[in-house]
């Protein structure tokens, strides 16, 4: 996938999270903590690709969490696969992140 092609699914991503926000009960963003931390935007084109590519994955756990959390069973396993998936893109100062409260 390329760089902007990444971008695009990012910004996706971002207008679906701000709409479930609005329709699903959360629990005050802890599913998205982690994404906050990393301080990627899909407005930040200057970032590397790495960089949204993790986001993307971050993103899209918090987003199957979310869902996991009001009732649509069956997202747990998916969550797991993309946190799989987004480590494989982390330096290890966002491992850090990550484990830390």
């Amino acid at each position: 996938m390329q760089k902007d092609e990444l971008i695009q699914m990012h910004t996706f991503l971002i207008q679906l999270k701000t709409h479930l926000e609005d329709m699903v009960e959360c629990n005050g963003g802890v599913e998205f903590r982690f994404y906050e931390t990393l301080n990627v935007t899909p407005y930040q084109v200057y970032k590397s690709k790495r960089e949204h590519k993790l986001a993307v994955f971050v993103l899209s756990r918090g987003i199957a969490d979310l869902l996991s959390n009001n009732d649509c069973p069956g997202l747990e396993k998916i969550s797991g696969r993309l946190e799989q998936m987004s480590e494989r893109f982390m330096t290890n100062k966002e491992k850090e992140m990550m484990t830390s409260p």
